[in-house]
C-alpha cells in the first residue's frame, strides 16, 4: 500500500525543488494570478511568492482565504485584490492598483473559472440538451470573455516592453484523438457541456492570439492540469458517495502538481516557449517531477479517504501489467 507520509513528503520536496530551480528567472517578476485565493490558483500564487515574484492574487471573493490574504499582504511583495473577471470596472480597478503598486505586469495566469460542479452543483453533470441558454451564457461569460477581458488589460505593459508571459488553464476534455482517419473526443462520456466548450475556446485563443503577439515578445501558453482536488471537490465527491459511487473513479491530485510547469512558463517570453498546450502530468513525468500517482492527494477528510482507499484496493487486486492509463506519466498500477 501507498506510504502516505512518504508521498506527501515527496510532493513537498518536488515543489521546493521547482521553486529553487525557478527562483533565478522568477525573482522580481510581477505576476497576476486570477482565481488566486484558493485551489490551483492559490497554489500557483503561493509558489510564485516563495520563488521571489511580486504576486497579485485576484479573486471574486476572499471568503475563507483570510490566512492566505494575510500571508500575501505581510510578505512585502504580494497583493490580494477582489476582481470579478466578468466586470470591466473591477478588472480596470485591479489593473490600476497593480500598476500603481508594482509599475508593470510581467506574467498573467488565467486560473479563474466556473466549473460544471459549481454551475450544476453538486454532481456537475447535466446532459447537453437539458442545459439552458443561460447556462451557456453564464459559463462563457466567466471562462471565455473573462479571460479575454483580463488579457486585454494586463498584456499592455508586456507589449510596451516587448516581453511577458500569459498562461491559460484549460482541460484535457478538449482534446481530440485520431483513429482510422477521423477524430473523436478524449472523454465525452464525462458530460461536461458547456464547460468543455468554453475550455476549447480558450485553447483556440491560446494558439491564435499566441501567434499574433509572438512578434511583440509575449509568450502565450496553456496547461491542462490533472484531476485535481480543487475547492469544490469535497462537496461533489460526497454527493457521489451518497449515491454509492466513487467520483471520477480516481483519487485526485493536489493543486501543487501544477507548480513546476507554472514556474517554467512564467519565466518565458516569445524567445522561449510559446503557442503550446501542455498536459501537466505528462510534463511533470518528462521533467523528473514524478508520475500522476506521485501527486495524488492523501490528506482528504476521513470519509473521502476511506472511499478512495477502498476503491484502490479493489482495483489493485484486479490489476494486470497491461492495465493503467495511456502514458507512463498517468500509470497508477
Amino acid at each position: 500500500m501507498v506510504q502516505k507520509d512518504a508521498v506527501m513528503d515527496r510532493q513537498t520536496e518536488m515543489v521546493e525543488q521547482a521553486i529553487e530551480r525557478g527562483r533565478r528567472d522568477i525573482e522580481g517578476r510581477v505576476v497576476v494570478v486570477t482565481g488566486g485565493a484558493r485551489g490551483i490558483g492559490g497554489a500557483i500564487a503561493d509558489a510564485l511568492l516563495k520563488a521571489g515574484a511580486k504576486v497579485v492574487a485576484a479573486d471574486k471573493t476572499w471568503d475563507g482565504a483570510d490566512e492566505f490574504r494575510q500571508q500575501l499582504e505581510s510578505s512585502g511583495h504580494g497583493m490580494a485584490v477582489e476582481m470579478d473577471v466578468t466586470s470591466d470596472a473591477q478588472i480596470d480597478s485591479a489593473y490600476a492598483s497593480v500598476t500603481e503598486r508594482f509599475g508593470t505586469t510581467d506574467v498573467l495566469v488565467n486560473s479563474a473559472a466556473l466549473v460544471s460542479e459549481t454551475l450544476f452543483a453538486p454532481t456537475g453533470h447535466v446532459k447537453t440538451l437539458d442545459t439552458k441558454d443561460s447556462d451557456w451564457e453564464t459559463m462563457f461569460k466567466v471562462n471565455v470573455f473573462g479571460v479575454v477581458k483580463t488579457i486585454r488589460r494586463f498584456i499592455q505593459p508586456m507589449l510596451e516592453k516587448g516581453s511577458g508571459s500569459i498562461i491559460n488553464v484549460v482541460s484535457s476534455g478538449v482534446l481530440p484523438i485520431s483513429g482510422g482517419g477521423g477524430y473523436f473526443g478524449l472523454r465525452p462520456f464525462t458530460v461536461e457541456m458547456p464547460y468543455q466548450a468554453t475550455k476549447a475556446a480558450v485553447m483556440a485563443l491560446t494558439f491564435y492570439l499566441g501567434d499574433e503577439v509572438r512578434g511583440q515578445g509575449v509568450a502565450l501558453n496553456a496547461i491542462m492540469p490533472g484531476h485535481t482536488r480543487a475547492s469544490w471537490f469535497d462537496a461533489t465527491a460526497r454527493a457521489y458517495m451518497e449515491q454509492g459511487q466513487v467520483y471520477a473513479f480516481l483519487r485526485p491530485v493536489v493543486p501543487e502538481h501544477v507548480v513546476p510547469i507554472l514556474l517554467f512558463l512564467s519565466a518565458q517570453d516569445a524567445r522561449g516557449v510559446t503557442g503550446m498546450l501542455y498536459s501537466v502530468p505528462d510534463w511533470n513525468y518528462d521533467h523528473g517531477y514524478g508520475n500522476y500517482a506521485a501527486w495524488q492527494d492523501h490528506s482528504m477528510p476521513e470519509d473521502l479517504e476511506q472511499i478512495y482507499s477502498n476503491f484502490e484496493k479493489a482495483m489493485a487486486s484486479m490489476a494486470r501489467p497491461s492495465l493503467g492509463l495511456q502514458t507512463p506519466a498517468m500509470r497508477l498500477f
